[in-house]
């Protein structure tokens, strides 16, 4: 495992579509540990394949220190809605407050290819929704409704 350089939001490559993964094979599951390893190194909630230099539909969140891989999520369901601060590995600025669903539910394959699916709430379906934005190469920014600066903090 290593950990990768997280791409910045200044950089254009942060704003490509991820492509779907077609095969999972050796740099897929390589890629997998890498990202885990970056968000712990990071102390982040969640990273897509798009912040390390990556255009494949993946990403991981970390929830209470517990890792789920998704790979060429997609979003089937969604309810309710909360607005809450969020902030970016790869923006270098303060936090905001972005308008999410409440409740999603995601399906998915794991790393040895099995389909999955996944419902979440509060906190945990901000990040699975942050993340999969990322793949769409939409930032939190672009949805942010009032942002923190640092003499709101």
């Amino acid at each position: 495992m290593a950990i990768r350089e997280i791409v910045k939001h200044t950089d254009s490559f942060i704003r490509k579509k991820s492509k779907e993964v077609k095969v999972i094979d050796e740099k897929t599951i390589e890629l997998l540990d890498d990202m885990k390893e970056t968000v712990l190194n990071a102390n982040g909630s969640g990273l897509s394949a798009v912040q390390v230099g990556v255009l494949k539909r993946i990403f991981v969140i970390n929830i209470n220190g517990c890792y789920i891989e998704f790979i060429n999520p997609e979003i089937i369901k969604q309810s309710g809605e909360q607005y809450n601060i969020e902030g970016c590995l790869s923006v270098d600025m303060p936090y905001g407050y972005v308008k999410r669903p409440m409740n999603v539910t995601v399906k998915a394959l794991d790393r040895n290819g099995n389909k999955f699916t996944f419902s979440a709430t509060d906190y945990t379906a901000i990040a699975i929704c942050h993340e999969n934005d990322h793949l769409d190469g939409i930032l939190y920014i672009d949805k942010c409704k009032k942002f923190v600066t640092k003499d709101d903090e």
